[in-house]
């Protein structure tokens, strides 16, 4: 069943999608009017912006589709798939060095030569418009159980919550 924004799980499968992207450190981010690939990307969220933030290279095949800007999805599922989540919104490449210093870490430097003012460092950003978002109450037996038995026929699977909710700030 799907529920739509005005519903009153709304808030609580906001909540849920927050704290995801608080938990997990990486999800798949694809350009969706591109014909390419998602690829695994480590986020930085900024739930007051409502904005996810990337670190990537220029020279990349994804900075190159993002170009001067695009639309984007970014798919997330937690350790313990509990939450599954489809964002979407649209992405540029910031030049924002304040920012950039902010989310800096170790982490990113071990991939540029020249830390962070090598010329390839790219800072993306995507606000963050739409999900869906499930989340799911069940064991991972249960959750296929009910899953086979839906695909199987005119069941309604009763696993959580399910809705397409805006996040736009």
């Amino acid at each position: 069943m799907t529920h739509h924004d005005n519903d009153h799980n709304t808030e609580a499968l906001r909540k849920a999608l927050f704290d995801a992207l608080d938990d997990e450190r990486t999800g798949m981010l694809a350009i969706s009017d591109r014909a390419s690939h998602a690829q695994p990307m480590t986020h930085y969220f900024d739930e007051n912006a409502r904005v996810l933030r990337f670190i990537t290279a220029s020279d990349t095949g994804l900075a190159r589709d993002i170009g001067t800007g695009a639309q984007a999805h970014f798919t997330l599922t937690t350790r313990d798939r509990e939450v599954y989540a489809c964002m979407s919104g649209p992405i540029i490449v910031s030049e924002d060095r304040a920012l950039l210093e902010d989310l800096w870490s170790p982490a990113a430097a071990m991939w540029f030569e020249g830390g962070i003012d090598d010329p390839k460092v790219a800072l993306l950003e995507m606000p963050l418009h739409e999900a869906a978002v499930w989340t799911v109450d069940a064991n991972a037996l249960q959750f296929g159980i009910e899953m086979l038995r839906a695909n199987l026929g005119d069941h309604t699977p009763d696993l959580g919550d399910h809705a397409v909710i805006n996040l736009a700030a």
